[in-house]
């Protein structure tokens, strides 16, 4: 369980998404003390066809392009929403999305939110994450290391996280970029990685 105090969290969100998106695996994130460790994220950039700021900025997702550092919240198919970290130096239009959570803190309160009580399908997915933690459209644009945001450095104490590496999910352009990441064996993934088969 994180501690009552901590370091704050040494990571440059100016550095690119794909680069971000690791380094956040292991990272705790909570939400006026609701949350837990972050197992899966997907990168986005500005010239990747399936960020939101791939046609240029719009009213909605003007956030994404900083400045960095801060939440970029939208909502999907009009029902859930999802959170994202923006990523580059202002203007650019990059950003990591959270897609699922190993919840530690908050737990009964996540469990009312979303209407059940099993803990790996809390956080299991982007939509998942959002109404978990009580994200809305409020939290657009609200700086990530200020309340009710906190982000709680991996423990060094801790064996250093494994991660894994595949494509994104859940999209129909540029499917096969690289940019999901996720704590190996973690079985709180939103669905598991692809196994590569080996060449003969």
């Amino acid at each position: 369980m994180p501690r009552a105090s901590h370091p704050p969290l040494d990571l440059d969100f100016d550095a690119p998404s794909e680069v971000v998106a690791r380094a956040l695996i292991g990272v705790t994130l909570l939400v006026d003390g609701v949350g837990g460790r972050i197992v899966e994220t997907e990168a986005y950039d500005r010239d990747d066809p399936a960020s939101h700021t791939f046609g240029g900025p719009t009213p909605r997702n003007a956030a994404m392009f900083g400045p960095s550092g801060r939440a970029y919240v939208y909502r999907s198919y009009g029902i859930h929403w999802c959170l994202n970290v923006v990523c580059r130096e202002a203007g650019h239009g990059a950003g990591v999305l959270i897609r699922a959570i190993e919840p530690t803190m908050g737990i009964a309160r996540m469990q009312a939110r979303r209407g059940l009580d099993d803990l790996r399908l809390l956080c299991a997915g982007p939509g998942r994450v959002g109404q978990a933690l009580g994200i809305d459209g409020s939290f657009n644009g609200k700086a990530l290391d200020a309340p009710p945001f906190v982000l709680i450095p991996i423990d060094g104490e801790q064996p250093a996280v494994q991660v894994e590496v595949g494509p994104r999910i859940g999209i129909s352009k540029a499917a096969d970029v690289p940019w999901r990441f996720g704590e190996k064996g973690s079985r709180f993934l939103s669905k598991p990685f692809r196994t590569v088969p080996r060449a003969v």
